[in-house]
């Protein structure tokens, strides 16, 4: 099982990062209002983008990264995975 850096975009338009190893299962528990505080008042979201890594490691880091990414730059590397 691999695991997955990934971006939401909430009801409210805003823009969630996250990182899971079963994103069906985490995008459901997103959407049930039981994943993340900061989420479950922004039901429903969507899965906007998603980056395979190689391991837990590899996907906090890249997680870290794009939390520090400003709103412009989280969506233009949304628009670039959909290329």
């Amino acid at each position: 099982m691999g695991w997955y850096c990934y971006l939401l975009r909430c009801a409210d338009d805003t823009l969630y990062c996250g990182i899971t190893n079963d994103l069906k299962k985490r995008l459901a528990a997103h959407n049930a209002g039981t994943a993340s505080k900061y989420t479950r008042v922004r039901i429903p979201v969507e899965l906007v983008f998603v980056e395979s890594c190689a391991d837990r490691s590899t996907a906090s880091k890249r997680e870290m990264k794009v939390k520090k990414l400003k709103r412009a730059d989280k969506l233009a590397l949304i628009q670039s995975s959909l290329k």
